[in-house]
């Protein structure tokens, strides 16, 4: 899970293995909110700072147009985006993504507590190669 060329891998690590915990005790089959209570609680045993369901203004040429939330806003430095579906979509990916635009954050991480082993993806946006 950590790789030392990731950026903030050993952060994304301690995100993952509590959503592992998580899954491991609730397995499948809940609402998404009940998978986000129960990772607060792990992140916070892990003593990992986050920001629950953070909303964010987002802008279109300088111009106010409406809100986001993201699930956690991990340190200031991760967007996490859950999700409890039977599989993840590219709409799920893209929705992560624009999240980390939005909020001018590198890493995301997309995790799916709806199948049987819990997904997880690494998601990158590089903040110096775009075009905003």
């Amino acid at each position: 899970m950590i790789k030392d060329e990731y950026k903030h891998s050993k952060l994304t690590g301690s995100i993952i293995g509590c959503a592992m915990e998580v899954h491991k005790r609730l397995g499948s089959g809940f609402h998404e909110v009940i998978y986000q209570r129960a990772l607060q609680i792990e992140m916070e045993l892990a003593g990992i700072h986050f920001k629950r369901e953070f909303e964010m203004r987002v802008y279109y040429r300088d111009l106010f147009i409406g809100t986001q939330r993201v699930d956690f806003l991990v340190e200031d430095l991760i967007c996490v985006e859950l999700k409890a579906r039977s599989s993840l979509e590219d709409y799920h990916f893209a929705q992560t993504f624009g999240y980390l635009k939005a909020y001018k954050v590198e890493i995301g991480l997309l995790i799916n507590f709806g199948e049987k082993s819990l997904k997880f993806k690494r998601l990158t946006y590089n903040l110096y190669d775009s075009n905003d």
